[in-house]
This record gives structure tokens, C-alpha cells and sequence, in this order.
């Protein structure tokens, strides 16, 4: 090694530097020639080809450093390639690496579901999960657990949801048309609601539509994710808490992208004071490495053995990876999510404050969605901040979300802060 490359600061203490306005040449001629043999399902939302990433900052393959404020979609909750998980998934690869949780036991597997339910909401201790792949995957598992233990068959979900793009995680997603364009018939006896609005049920549904005593669970994200990062009214989550349990209904929590300490507390549940029946959570569980899972009370949990299983779901290098996790969680990131997302979100009011294009700035914790005022001005927006140097994605149909891993400092957000702004300074403002 070079004395320079010793001298170097570590690619998480980089500042943004765009060195080759992006794609630079080796990221055109790499994406080139993958593209020929790639899925034309995938979306690539820039042209970014990412060589390596560590703490809140990803390389490209040119050379360029990006903030990074999109955590690969809320997934590298503790910053990218953290060395207390990077080292846990060493240790694990060298010990095991899969034998199947659905059919044998292994160390890691009991004490990640332990450790989910001491933290789950309602304090109770009393919580038991299934483990799964992905959010999608708990999401189907949640279906067929509310479907076995109610005996009914429907379900409610609400427009704008994101629950997966599985045939039966997709007939609960109502976020965009093209994610069911092409794939029906979805899942008979879905049922969509007004977010937010507790009418679209009570006077609308079950008027109209469906009886209560037909309905096996009610889907809802505490917060709306893809749909445009939007937090319900206070009353909003607790209704439905009611109403579930007048009519025996089952409350499920997707919190796939609003759980584990985006938010600024362990569980979105938490901001509202509602303990749902049965929680879905993934993305930042295990730090990018892929898992899932279902949680449900422990009288829910009622389907018997053989009824659900999965062949990877749980794998050792996985939870390795979920327990470190957890740890820096506990030790501090849920914490700091919260100080630095109102850090944030308090430059974002002021530095987007009256300018004609922006209609709301919202969110909690590392979860903040910037409204803009219309589509095309928040695709502008964000291919400018990709320009520039910031990593950020649009949600719904006009917003910019911002959901950084939960390492974020001040310092960071408030770069964050001073591009974003720019980048909806300078975007074109014609009709």
C-alpha cells in the first residue's frame, strides 16, 4: 500500500466528490453490457454502478462518492458494511452456513425470535416468529396465518399500501397500477380502503361491500412507505385497533420499511400506542443480507407443524447478521434516528420553507418525504441530487423520500439538506 493510500480517509469519511459526471465511462460500458442479460423487470432508477459502500457513503465504479440517503430502499439500517456485522457474518460463514430452520434447530435462530419479542410492542414478552426471506414472504405468511386462525378468508388493505409483488402480497398492494398490470387475477376477497380514512370501511366496505365477520385481517402499514412516506392521523391506527377487535378481526403491521428503528423508536407501532395482532418486519433486520419475518401473539400462532416452512428462511449467515444488528439497534441507532431525524427534517422546513414547489415536508425519525408539486418536478429533483452527489428516491406520486441508514450524523444530514435544496431550486419550475 501506497503512503498516500494510507493517508486516505476511510471511504465513510468521504466528502461527495463527482469526479466524472455520472454514469462515467466504466459505469456506461459495465451497465452496457449487463443490461443485455438482465430481467426487463428491473426499474434502475439511475445509472449507478456501485463498486463499494461503507457507513453512509457508496463508490462508484468511476470513482464518484454519494451520500447515500436511500440505504439500498431503508435496508442498511446500520450504515453500509458495518465492521461489528461484517465481522459476525465472517465468524458464522466459517461455522455454518445452512441446514434449514423449518426442519432442524441452530444456534441464533431461537434467541432472534427471543430477542423479537422482548422488544415487540405491548411489552408482553409474549410474542412468537416465523422467519422468512424477505418482507414479501412475510407478508404471504401473515395472510395464511390470519386466514387459519379466523376461519374467513378476506382481507382489507388500504390505496397507496406496498405489501410485495407475490400474487398474494400483490393483491394487497395498491401503491402503482403497473406492479398488477399483466398479472391477474390476483387473490379473491381483497377489499381496498381510503388510508387514513376510517369512512372508506365502516360506511363504504361494510355497507356496501362486505360483512366484518368476513374479513380475516386488516393489512396497513403505520406508515405509508412507497405510498409517499405519509404518517396517518393519531387516531387513524387506534380505530382500527377497535374496530378489529369488535368484529374479531386480525391487525397486521406491515413494517417492513417503517420498523426496527427507522422511525426513531423500535416499532412504528410505538408512536401510536397500538399493539397490532401480527407485525411484519425485513429490510434493515439483518443490515442487507436477506430475512424476514412474521410475528404474532402467541394464541395466533395457532397453525399447526407443516403448515408454513421455507428451505432458506432464517439461514445462520442471516441472523448472524440480525443479532449484530440488533445490538448496535439497542446500542444506539434507534436513538440516533431520532436526534438526527428531526435534525434533519428541521433543515428540511427551513430550507425548503416557501418555496412554491414544495407542499409538505414530512416523516418521523429517518423516515422523511419531501411533497413536491407534481411527478415530473420530484423525478427532476432527484436525478439532480443523483447528479450532485445525494442518493435519494421518489415515493407516491410526487414525493422524495429520504430514509438514510440510521448512522446518519448532523453533520451528514445537513449536506443532505443543502443539496436537496439546491437540486429543487434548480429544477425546472415551467408547467
Amino acid at each position: 500500500m501506497t503512503a498516500a493510500a494510507q493517508a486516505a480517509p476511510a471511504l465513510a469519511e468521504q466528502p461527495i466528490t463527482i469526479v466524472a459526471p455520472p454514469p462515467g465511462p466504466r459505469a456506461r460500458a459495465l451497465i452496457a453490457r449487463a443490461q443485455t442479460f438482465l430481467s426487463p423487470s428491473l426499474i434502475h432508477c439511475y445509472p449507478l454502478y456501485v463498486e463499494r459502500a461503507q457507513g453512509c457513503m457508496v463508490q462508484d465504479v468511476d470513482g464518484n462518492v454519494y451520500l447515500d440517503c436511500m440505504a439500498g430502499i431503508a435496508v442498511a439500517a446500520t450504515g453500509h458494511c458495518h465492521p461489528q456485522v461484517a465481522a459476525a457474518i465472517k465468524r458464522q460463514v466459517d461455522t455454518l452456513i445452512h441446514i434449514c430452520g423449518t426442519d432442524f434447530h441452530y444456534a441464533g435462530y431461537g434467541a432472534l425470535c427471543e430477542t423479537l419479542s422482548r422488544l415487540a410492542p405491548g411489552g408482553t414478552n409474549d410474542w412468537q416468529t416465523f422467519l422468512t426471506n424477505s418482507g414479501t414472504e412475510g407478508v404471504e405468511a401473515a395472510i395464511k396465518l390470519a386466514r387459519h386462525h379466523t376461519g374467513r378468508h378476506q382481507l382489507i388493505a388500504f390505496r397507496g399500501g406496498f405489501h410485495g409483488r407475490s400474487l398474494g402480497s400483490l393483491s394487497l398492494t395498491a401503491s402503482k397500477p403497473k406492479y398488477r398490470t399483466g398479472f391477474g387475477p390476483l387473490l379473491p376477497g381483497v377489499h381496498h380502503a381510503s388510508y387514513g380514512v376510517m369512512e372508506t370501511i365502516e360506511h363504504d366496505l361494510f355497507t356496501h361491500t362486505v360483512a366484518p365477520e368476513e374479513i380475516a385481517a386488516i393489512v396497513v402499514e403505520p406508515i405509508l412507505g412507497e405510498g409517499g412516506y405519509i404518517v396517518p392521523p393519531a387516531a387513524f391506527l387506534r380505530r382500527l385497533r377497535e374496530l378489529a377487535d369488535r368484529h374479531g378481526i386480525m391487525l397486521v403491521f406491515d413494517e417492513v420499511q417503517c420498523g426496527l428503528g427507522r422511525t426513531g423508536k423500535m416499532f412504528a407501532a410505538e408512536h401510536f400506542g397500538v399493539v397490532p395482532d401480527i407485525i411484519i418486519v425485513a429490510k434493515g433486520i439483518a443490515s442487507g443480507l436477506p430475512l424476514g419475518a412474521m410475528m404474532a401473539r402467541r394464541s395466533i400462532m395457532t397453525w399447526p407443524s407443516g403448515s408454513h416452512g421455507s428451505t432458506c428462511g432464517g439461514n445462520p449467515v442471516s441472523i448472524a447478521a440480525a443479532l449484530a444488528t440488533f445490538q448496535l439497534l439497542e446500542d444506539g441507532l434507534v436513538q440516533n434516528a431520532a436526534r438526527v431525524g428531526a435534525h434533519l427534517k428541521a433543515g428540511l422546513d427551513r430550507a425548503l420553507a416557501g418555496h412554491p414547489s414544495v407542499t409538505d415536508v414530512r416523516g418521523l425519525g429517518l423516515m422523511i418525504g419531501v411533497e413536491l408539486d407534481s411527478h415530473d418536478r420530484a423525478e427532476a429533483v432527484a436525478n439532480l441530487c443523483f447528479e450532485r452527489g445525494l442518493l435519494v428516491l421518489t415515493c407516491g406520486k410526487k414525493a422524495i423520500r429520504l430514509s438514510p441508514p440510521l448512522t446518519l450524523s448532523e453533520a451528514q444530514a445537513d449536506v443532505a439538506v443543502t443539496v436537496l435544496a439546491g437540486a429543487v431550486r434548480d429544477a425546472p419550475h415551467g408547467p
